[in-house]
């Protein structure tokens, strides 16, 4: 029950902000949120701000903070240090998909699929996007699964759907 309070919550606080940020990109819309201050930080150390700042379409899967916190601190600290920037970019452009893609045309790609699609993210290797037990799921390259929590966080530049778990890239 806690965790659909938080899913309906989430929803909710992120179509307030979407309302508000309807003209801004997704770095703007992600600033504007404290649940994405992690994932701030880490486009920042990576130098990917102004990438996510230009013209897209992008569609990022959005880790929240709570995501980040799944990974063990040492590590993160160690990614977001300057000698690990293209490790973290790497990592980052793992989760951003070349085109605007909402949640509608995510739906009729996974019913054409039977349930399955494969997008390639900006770091050139493939996110499997998935329907498992009635939510829809993203598989990384190393087999572990993130669950979008919030779809269609829309930027003048793309979308942001918000997932529950970092994806890792090989």
């Amino acid at each position: 029950m806690k965790k659909l309070v938080f899913i309906f919550s989430m929803v909710a606080a992120l179509t307030i902000s979407t309302a508000a940020t309807a003209q801004k990109t997704i770095v703007d819309v992600a600033v504007g949120n404290e649940d994405f201050s992690t994932l701030v930080a880490a486009l920042k150390a990576a130098d990917l701000v102004s990438a996510l700042q230009g013209d897209g379409p992008f569609t990022v899967f959005a880790p929240t903070n709570a995501a980040f916190g799944k990974i063990d601190n040492a590590t993160l600290g160690s990614l977001l240090e300057p000698k690990n920037k293209a490790a973290l970019a790497n990592i980052l452009t793992y989760h951003v998909v070349p085109a605007k893609l909402m949640a509608s045309d995510v739906v009729a790609a996974l019913e054409k699929g039977n349930g399955k699609v494969e997008v390639k993210g900006l770091n050139g290797q493939v996110l499997t996007v998935m329907s498992k037990d009635g939510k829809i799921w993203i598989k990384d390259q190393k087999g572990n699964y993130s669950e979008i929590v919030a779809t269609d966080v829309k930027a003048d530049n793309g979308v942001i759907h918000v997932i529950n778990t970092v994806v890792m890239p090989n």
